[in-house]
């Protein structure tokens, strides 16, 4: 998942060289054993799925999926079962592939973040267990959008949002990172929509509505995706290419034209691709991200579609996690660090490869720009410990831990070990680190191990890994970024602060597309909070940042506007905020109008989100809710 606010604001030193193989095996086993998800009610350890078959109809009338979800389970010798359920109707619970047998059930008490635990009465013996289920208007993994909300203002558009425990508010399982599984599914729909999952998929519409699905690799529960709509395919190649609304075709062919370039850049870096298709799902305004790393179908949130490629890094983001995250994968939401740190540092060197070490540079510097202030934030917040890579997230929502913290501290852990280590050896550690460990999960002290086994001990290397993992902050070694091109944004940003209008003024031949997406933004950030509106109106009348700039400008240069009193912009803002659900484009807007000085702002919020909270998804209609104070 790309997410993050990339533009606002005991360490195990055991080092098995001595052991043998066997014993190293065995090892791993007990280390595996030792750890546990806080986030999951399942027994997993004790008996798993194996493999998941959803036999369901999507039924827009009633905005419910229902159908049976069956589980194919491992050997074991266990007496119960028990699975994660959040938000769903429980039907009923048989077992048996052919000749199904009903069985006891108890479904546990409810805790607001993890749901309710589903005990089913199964046999030491028992193979297949089927549980007959409907979401309900309070699962939260489901948007389901009415024709006005989607582009073309025809059909209706339903799609799910899994991660990080959402996955069990629409399929009862083992929602828990550890237990990886392959699924298959026979999906109901209206005949004149499509529907598309994180599986094999169709290229055209059924005639009859009807679906089926295969992933045979195995992936974790918040990696199951569905998505159904008036869906349109454009290949990009034979092993790429993109589901769109129609209307929206041309427009993706162009901003993503760059992707069969961007799979074969990543295989050159770090290995074949493992997933054998790589489609992009491009879906309503109202999903919360940027992207979702669902394995053979990214989802996308149509404001990628920039009109001049520039946030692309996003895509480079989702495809690196086909490696980092899909392939390899965080044993638990403490350990998110490995997922999306890899991601970041690994979506940076496919910007290189493609477009230049300037360019990466580029998203690199703003990166650590904004860890920055992430980390004054932070460390002045609730949870300061929330600083250090491996997180303590019991008792708490791990999407407290999608931060920036994880990507970009992670990533820059990364950059610094690159550095110290050199590019080439390094390389070839992450190429061999996600041969060795492709379809499974891995914990953060499991990492730290084998990086000091297979990297640093071997070539005598001593790197501070405790302090960058298990401690706050960001040590004193994390490498520099610099970018010319940015500097040259500030400084035109401080020619403006210090009065000088002739870069922005009528006779300036400054234009917009003159620069791209990265440099607006630096630009904005550069502006003083001291400016007056009249500069910010002469600004917009000579670049339109409040009327028709791309949505990742709008959301920077609105901000600004509150901060500085620039209300012109409202009706804009307004529009804005009613038709875009992408959190990161939305939270710090309404941050901004929560913490103004300015009584009138709140109210004002408060309004419009009464008007758009409808458009968002759950993710982000909760996160608006708590910074208006309406939680």
């Amino acid at each position: 998942m790309r997410e993050f606010k990339i533009l606002s604001f005991f360490a195990i030193g055991l080092i098995l060289s001595s052991c043998g193989n066997s014993e190293e095996s065995t090892a791993k086993k007990n280390r595996s054993a030792q750890i546990s998800d806080s986030h999951s009610y399942s027994n997993f350890k004790k008996i798993n799925t194996t493999h998941l078959h959803l036999d369901i109809e999507v039924d827009f009338e009633t905005k419910t999926i229902a159908g049976v979800a069956r589980h194919e389970m491992n050997d074991h010798h266990s007496n119960v079962a028990i699975f994660d359920t959040k938000a769903l109707e429980i039907q009923k619970v048989t077992l048996g592939k052919d000749n199904e047998i009903g069985t006891d059930f108890e479904i546990g008490d409810a805790n607001e973040i993890l749901g309710r635990p589903l005990k089913v009465k199964i046999k030491p013996d028992t193979k297949y267990i089927n549980i007959y289920y409907s979401t309900t208007d309070k699962t939260q993994a489901l948007d389901w959008l009415e024709p006005a909300l989607t582009t073309g203002k025809k059909h209706p558009f339903m799609y799910t949002q899994g991660q990080a425990i959402l996955t069990r508010s629409w399929i009862p399982l083992q929602d828990t990172p550890m237990n990886r599984i392959t699924y298959s599914a026979d999906v109901k729909v209206p005949s004149e929509l499509m529907a598309v999952m994180s599986a094999e998929n169709p290229k055209k519409k059924s005639a009859t509505g009807e679906y089926h699905f295969k992933m045979n690799q195995r992936i974790p529960a918040y990696l199951i995706a569905l998505a159904v709509g008036d869906l349109t395919y454009t290949p990009l190649s034979d092993r790429c290419g993109i589901y769109s609304e129609p209307e929206l075709a041309a427009e993706c062919e162009y901003e993503f034209v760059d992707l069969p370039k961007m799979i074969e850049a990543a295989e050159n870096l770090y290995g074949t691709y493992q997933w054998d298709q790589f489609d992009m799902a491009i879906l309503p305004y109202s999903f919360p991200f940027g992207g979702m790393e669902n394995p053979r179908l990214t989802f996308a949130n149509p404001t990628l579609l920039a009109g001049d490629r520039s946030l692309v890094s996003v895509v480079a983001h989702e495809l690196a996690h086909s490696w980092s995250g899909n392939l390899v994968t965080n044993a638990t939401w403490n350990d998110f660090w490995l997922n999306e740190g890899f991601t970041v540092y690994f979506e940076n060197r496919i910007m290189e490869a493609l477009y230049g070490k300037e360019i990466a540079d580029i998203h690199a510097f703003i990166e650590r720009q904004d860890l920055s202030a992430t980390l004054e934030d932070m460390e002045n917040g609730k949870h300061p410990e929330d600083t250090q890579l491996k997180l303590h997230l019991d008792a708490r929502d791990p999407d407290e831990g999608l931060t920036d913290i994880a990507y970009v501290k992670g990533a820059f852990f990364l950059r610094t070990l690159e550095k110290k280590v050199g590019r080439k050896k390094f390389d070839a550690f992450l190429k061999q680190y996600f041969k060795s460990h492709a379809f499974q999960t891995i914990s953060t002290e499991s990492f730290v191990e084998y990086l000091r086994a297979e990297l640093l001990e071997p070539n005598k290397i001593e790197f501070n890994v405790d302090e960058w993992i298990y401690q706050p902050g960001i040590p004193d070694n994390c490498v520099k970024i610099r970018s010319r091109r940015l500097e040259r944004m500030s400084e035109l940003a401080q020619d403006v602060n210090e009065g000088e209008m002739i870069f922005i003024g009528s006779d300036a031949d400054l234009k917009r597309d003159d620069f791209i997406t990265q440099e607006w933004l630096a630009f904005i950030r550069g502006l003083s909070d001291d400016i007056t509106p009249q500069t910010m109106r002469e600004i917009d009348r000579k670049l339109s940042f409040s009327m028709s700039a791309n949505s990742a400008i709008k959301s920077e240069w609105y901000q600004l506007a509150i901060r500085v009193g620039y209300k012109d912009m409202r009706p804009y803002m307004k529009e804005h905020l009613m038709k875009v659900g992408r959190r990161w484009l939305i939270e710090g807007i309404y941050t901004e109008l929560a913490n103004s000085k300015d009584t009138s702002n709140l109210k004002w919020a408060k309004d419009v989100f009464a008007k758009a909270k409808d458009n968002y998804h759950f993710v982000s209609r909760s996160t608006v809710a708590e910074i208006l104070g309406e939680k």
